[in-house]
């Protein structure tokens, strides 16, 4: 098996195919042989000037750029490990995860020159600080000087699939954000998975706004493509009119987003004259997507439908086939081609046909564990009762129902579910149904204490703008649809709701 040399293999097979398109810089298309000559240069240049070795960290701050993925794909060259540091955090987050995983070279884009002005204080062993344009210090390195190096291959490192490549953190809703390993040979796998199963080939080209400092982006589509030799669409970062330009284009065939991504699409004045007839598959993920989301697009003819994954299992698991897209709405559908998945019950037995319970994992694709946190890796990562062979599976926190056909749903995360009057309740359940009310913009519901039932439900909720409605009117809406024990019992409106760096609602300041 061929690792790390990956865009040059590529370059050899289709080298006048189109790998990236740079909306930064005019629309620039990189076809596979130009890019495959950038990374060798930049391999070179951090092999030499900045003596990065294997297993060297190197992190990157900086929003979307095809500088980002030149300085991921020449670390997998070189056996170095990418920190994809997520923006959103604050510069005490930031340092945090800075001195958890001890990066050799900080690289940064211009939108980050303050933020990495304090980080200097307080962050020891990063011996390179290198501007990809102006400098936050005098002393900075300009990453300009990588195109003084010469684009023949950087020298040969021995490299396995077991082997890291990306350190990407986890969102952080219990606590510090965990450094989930992938190796090579994960996101070759998930690669694998996602082409097999989703039909990714050569002839696609997706929208890369995503970030970068997610797996989503990654590997959603982007390093999937680059397999099949297709084409990535490199945004700076999500922009409604910039997505309604490039599919206007003609050439998209596939867009990953988060829930707001297609909720901000669809209340866009151009979404009623778009033309989404190239589109092959629109998927969401990252959180519960509101049905009325789907209902939207399908009216448009766009078979939209939701996946599922997770940052430590690469991240495609599922795939719902085309034809059941509206006959199972809201399902995730079945694991991909070399995944497998259990339902488990608390005690650890496999769950019956449409009974809940914790979904795990077992794959090439899952992570290697969490970076020096043996601890969370053992609670992650182990074996289960239900499989006597032994092997180890991702406990993914996540609940999950398997119906008779043997389709998945994800319905909720464990530690949300709370009990009312002894019946489990799902906050994301609850969401939904909130979400389809035309006066609710975003919903959270977290359990709150309660002495006749336990626990009952507290609905967090913000208006769509200019709209008003009253918590009676909510609650009546949610009765007619919802079992009784289900509906919330009381309702808080709120401007907006509190968000993780990861742009997931953080629910631990609602509690």
């Amino acid at each position: 098996m061929i690792i790390g040399d990956y865009i040059t293999r590529r370059a050899q097979l289709t080298p006048d195919k189109i790998a990236l398109v740079d909306t930064l810089h005019e629309q620039q298309p990189i076809t596979y042989r130009a890019w495959a000559a950038r990374i060798n240069a930049t391999a070179n240049w951090l092999c030499e000037e900045i003596g990065v070795c294997k297993g060297d960290r190197v992190a990157v701050l900086a929003m979307n750029c095809t500088a980002y993925l030149d300085i991921w794909m020449a670390c997998g060259r070189l056996g170095a490990i990418l920190q994809n540091l997520n923006w959103r955090l604050s510069p005490a987050e930031l340092r945090a995860l800075l001195q958890d995983a001890e990066p050799s070279v900080l690289i940064y884009g211009p939108d980050f020159r303050e933020t990495v002005a304090q980080l200097r204080q307080g962050v020891a062993g990063i011996r390179h600080w290198v501007a990809l344009a102006e400098r936050a210090h005098a002393d900075d390195e300009p990453f300009t000087r990588r195109d003084s190096y010469p684009a023949t291959p950087p020298p040969v490192v021995d490299l396995v699939a077991d082997d890291p490549w990306v350190i990407c953190y986890t969102g952080g809703t219990t606590g510090l954000p965990k450094g989930a390993i992938l190796t090579h040979g994960a996101i070759l796998a998930n690669a694998g998975n996602t082409n097999f199963s989703w039909g990714l080939t050569g002839d696609d080209t997706a929208i890369l706004n995503a970030p970068l400092f997610h797996a989503g982006g990654l590997n959603v589509f982007t390093f999937p493509l680059i397999i099949a030799g297709g084409t990535s669409i490199v945004c700076r970062g999500f922009d409604p009119d910039q997505v309604f330009d490039l599919i206007a284009g003609g050439g998209v065939t596939l867009f990953f987003g988060v829930p707001t991504m297609f909720l901000m699409l669809q209340q866009h004045p151009r979404w009623a004259e778009a033309d989404f007839s190239r589109l092959k598959l629109v998927i969401s993920g990252g959180a519960p997507c509101p049905m009325p989301i789907f209902e939207k697009f399908w009216e448009r003819g766009v078979d939209f439908k939701t996946g599922y994954g997770l940052t430590e299992a690469g991240p495609n698991t599922f795939w719902l086939p085309p034809a059941d897209v509206r006959r199972k709405p809201g399902y995730v559908g079945f694991p991909l081609q070399f995944v497998d998945v259990k339902v488990l019950r608390p005690d650890g037995r496999e769950c019956a046909a449409e009974e809940g319970g914790e979904l795990v994992i077992r794959g090439p694709h899952v992570c290697a564990g969490y970076w020096r946190n043996p601890e969370a890796t053992a609670k992650a990562i182990h074996p289960i009762a239900a499989d006597p062979s032994g092997r180890a599976w991702l406990h993914t926190g996540d609940i999950a129902v398997r119906d008779e056909e043997g389709y998945y749903r994800i319905v909720g995360r464990l530690k949300e579910m709370f009990i009312s009057g002894g019946e489990n309740v799902y906050p994301a359940e609850i969401e939904s149904v909130l979400h389809a009310h035309p006066a609710v913009a975003e919903a959270a519901v977290v359990g709150v204490p309660d002495e006749t039932w336990g626990e009952v439900g507290r609905a967090f909720v913000v208006l769509v703008a200019g709209r008003q409605v009253a918590a009676a009117e909510l609650a009546a809406f949610c009765r007619q649809r919802l079992a009784a024990y289900k509906t919330p019992k009381s309702f808080v409106f709120l401007e907006e709701l509190p968000k993780t760096g990861a742009g997931k609602i953080d629910k631990k300041q609602l509690a």
